[in-house]
Formats: C-alpha cells, sequence, structure tokens
C-alpha cells in the first residue's frame, strides 16, 4: 500500500476527508518551499501537491503563473525540487507528497531517470497535466514499478468512455476540476459536482478530490460533503504572494489550519446538519 493510499484508508476509518493543500516549488524559494511543506503538515495536510514550475503553464491562472514565474526566476529547476522533497523526508516520513506539473520538464530529465530520482527521493505520486492516458500507457507502467502513483486530472467535460480509461490507470487519487477553465476561478457550483460524483463513482475505485474555485473554509467544507478530498491551490499561492518576507509560512499555516478546522468540524456535526464556519482570515 502506497503511502497516499494509506493516509486515504486512515481518513476514511475516521470519517475525515483529505485536506490537499498546492503550492509551487520555488515560490518565493527552495529554502522557503521546504519550510512550507513541514507547515503544511503541520497544519493538517494530508497530502502535499508541490507544482513544478514550466515556462508556459496551460492549465493555470495568472496567480498560478505568476509563481512559476517567480520560482523559474530564483532558478527553481525539476532537479532542485527532488532534491527538496529528499530533504523534506529527513523529518518527514509519513506525508504523501505530489509532483504536479507538465511534460516538458519530465521528458528534458528523461522519464526513466525522473521516475528513478522521483522515487529515491520520496515521491509519492505524479500528475501531469498535458500527458494524456492514450499517451501514458509506458510511463505508468515506469511509475507502478518505483512504487509511484499516476495521479490523473478530470473534468466537467470528460466522456463516461475515457473515464472509464482513466480508471483502468489511476492509482492514489483522481483530481476532478470542478470547472471548465483555469486554476483561481471564483465561481464554483457545488451542485453541479455533486452530481457529477454519481459518474465518477460508478468507474473510480480510488478516492476523488476535487478543486478549482475552492478558496474559503464554506465552499472547502461543502466541497467535503460530496467528495473524498478538497484541494486548494490558488488561494495559498496568493497568501505566499501577499505576504511579507518570512511570513509565507505563518500566513499559509494560519490559513490552512483554519480549513483543517473547519473540515474536522462540519464531519462531526450532526447527519443533515452543517457546522458553523467561520470566514477565512485574511493575510497578516
Amino acid at each position: 500500500m502506497s503511502r497516499i493510499e494509506g493516509r486515504f484508508a486512515a481518513l476514511a476509518a475516521a470519517g475525515r476527508k483529505a485536506l490537499i493543500p498546492y503550492i509551487t516549488a520555488g515560490d518565493p524559494s527552495l529554502e522557503v518551499t521546504l519550510a512550507l511543506m513541514h507547515e503544511l503538515a503541520a497544519a493538517g495536510a494530508d497530502v502535499i501537491e508541490l507544482g513544478v514550475p514550466f515556462s508556459d503553464p496551460q492549465a493555470d491562472g495568472p496567480t498560478i503563473q505568476r509563481a512559476a514565474e517567480r520560482a523559474l526566476a530564483r532558478g527553481s529547476s525539476l532537479r532542485g525540487i527532488l532534491d527538496t522533497v529528499g530533504a523534506f523526508r529527513q523529518r518527514d516520513s509519513t506525508t504523501p507528497v505530489v509532483l504536479m506539473g507538465y511534460v516538458n520538464p519530465v521528458e528534458a530529465m528523461g522519464y526513466a531517470t525522473f521516475t528513478a530520482r522521483a522515487a529515491d527521493a520520496g515521491v509519492d505520486g505524479v500528475l501531469l497535466v498535458d500527458l494524456p492516458p492514450e499517451e501514458s500507457r509506458a510511463f505508468v507502467d515506469m511509475l507502478a514499478s518505483a512504487g509511484l502513483d499516476p495521479i490523473y486530472l478530470l473534468s466537467p467535460t470528460t466522456t463516461e468512455a475515457r473515464i472509464g480509461e482513466i480508471a483502468k490507470l489511476a492509482r492514489g487519487y483522481v483530481y476532478y476540476v470542478s470547472l471548465t477553465g483555469v486554476t483561481g476561478a471564483k465561481h464554483l457550483q457545488v451542485g453541479d459536482v455533486s452530481a457529477r460524483m454519481t459518474l465518477l463513482r460508478k468507474h473510480l475505485r480510488v478516492p476523488i478530490g476535487v478543486g478549482f474555485g475552492i478558496r474559503d473554509a464554506q465552499s472547502a467544507c461543502a466541497i467535503a460533503r460530496v467528495a473524498d478530498a478538497v484541494v486548494i491551490g490558488s488561494r495559498i499561492v496568493e497568501e505566499i504572494e501577499g505576504s511579507l518576507p518570512g511570513q509565507e509560512t505563518i500566513n499559509v499555516g494560519a490559513f490552512v489550519r483554519e480549513i483543517r478546522q473547519a473540515l474536522d468540524a462540519d464531519a462531526d456535526a450532526a447527519p443533515g446538519t452543517a457546522a458553523a464556519v467561520a470566514p477565512a482570515t485574511s493575510r497578516a
């Protein structure tokens, strides 16, 4: 059982939902990224999605694009990111880490080299936004041989046939994009997500995480009631972007703790009721 599978199994047994925060590796530096990873774990993150910056992030909105630009300008690289994961593993051997990004940096390193180095560093899963299932079977086999989980994206426009194909390959969890468009969108429709879950669960045997448009405790709890995990990216990256130097971990930690507490309180609420959820606090 992989670290990701083990974490979701433990959460299911406890009646809890997973919280999966995303940060861009190297924003504002890899040193701060390492500190942020430890803070995210301490604040209640169940899985950490670590974005690999790329110069043409097609699926990302302005917030994460700016983060990628800042990270690349500071010299962030795939090799440096893997080294950062390795440093994280020196103190944390339990929190799953998923690398999320695009094919080009992996191709530049070489699929076999990347897989070996990722496994050695302690990476648990890989999500490449622009690697479709039709072209990823060999890579999936490579990941599996190294004990890494292939994570796939699904969207409101994914056909049922394609869902079935992804179900054959996905391990760990799938990431359902709650709306069409790019990261950072703010028009989340929970009813649409809930309706889509029925079709997804018909085919999938892995947990379903939902992201895009989740920006506060209220929207996180609403999604957690219908999904297995809540993924928050742009809102956390905004917290980093708006923080004074040296305050990033403090502000991100406070925000993630608030979300974690809200999710747990909501899970403890009586069936058919929702716990009172306070709005997310603004950054310091």
